[in-house]
This record gives C-alpha cells, structure tokens and sequence, in this order.
C-alpha cells in the first residue's frame, strides 16, 4: 500500500510514530519534519495534487486540530478530507463518504487511537449504493 501523509508542526511527532508503526506502508511524507512552527497549507496543497495525480491513493494529514488541514485539502476539488477523532468515525468517513484522506487532531487524542483510525480509515471500503449519489453532489 502507498500512502501520502503530511502535518504541521503540531503534527510532526505523530507522523513519525506513525510512520514507524507500519511498516508494512510505503509512504510519500511532504513534510513538516520538525517542532519549528510552519504554515500547513504549504505541505497539504502539495499531498492534494499528488492524490489528484494518482486516483485511489490515500492520505494522512494532521495538525493540532486537524481542521486547519482539512480546510486546506478540501479546496481541491478531488479531496474529500474526513475529520476524525474516533474510530467509528474514520470507518464511517469511508463507508459511507469515500473520504480519501483522514485528517487527525494530534493534540486531542492518544497516538495509539490515531494507530487504530488510520487502520481503520485504510482497510475500509467504501460501500457505494445510495451514498455514491451523495458523494457525487459534494464537489461544487
């Protein structure tokens, strides 16, 4: 599997533990590798062309709140960036919305509940059916 990912400062950390607990993913990280404040948009416009680049891929954003980068990502016509902080969130965020990115507030909850969402966001698959219509009158 090949994943994006990309925070800001607040996110760093996270991202890298992230990282180092799967292995099993190879990931195209677009930064921020450290604790020096940055602007967000700066590294999510660039992991939201990549995704528009390559239909199917998936991606990691995260940040303090994780709005902020959600915000950012979901200017793009082909992002549908799902906010989560939960597990049942991430799995609906996909069954039901076909989100390609999971958006994490790092400072809100525990690296291991992120581990549990993005596994949860990455081995679920979107249902289709009646939510497909709904997920095609989202992009104005």
């Amino acid at each position: 599997m090949h994943i994006s990912i990309a925070c800001d400062h607040a996110g760093y950390e996270l991202k890298d533990w992230l990282k180092s607990q799967l292995p099993h993913i190879t990931f195209d990280d677009f930064g921020t590798d450290g604790p020096d404040s940055v602007d967000y948009p700066d590294f999510i416009h660039p992991l939201a062309n990549d995704l528009g680049e390559n239909p199917g891929k998936l991606g990691i954003i995260i940040c303090g709140s994780g709005n902020g980068v959600a915000m950012t990502a979901n200017k793009h016509s082909h992002i549908r960036a799902a906010l989560c902080w939960n597990n049942e969130i991430a799995e609906m965020a996909r069954q039901h919305n076909n989100a390609n990115i999971i958006s994490i507030p790092a400072r809100y909850l525990s690296k291991e509940l992120a581990l549990r969402m993005v596994n949860t966001f990455l081995s679920t698959e979107f249902e289709g059916g009646r939510h497909q219509r709904r997920v095609d009158k989202i992009t104005c």
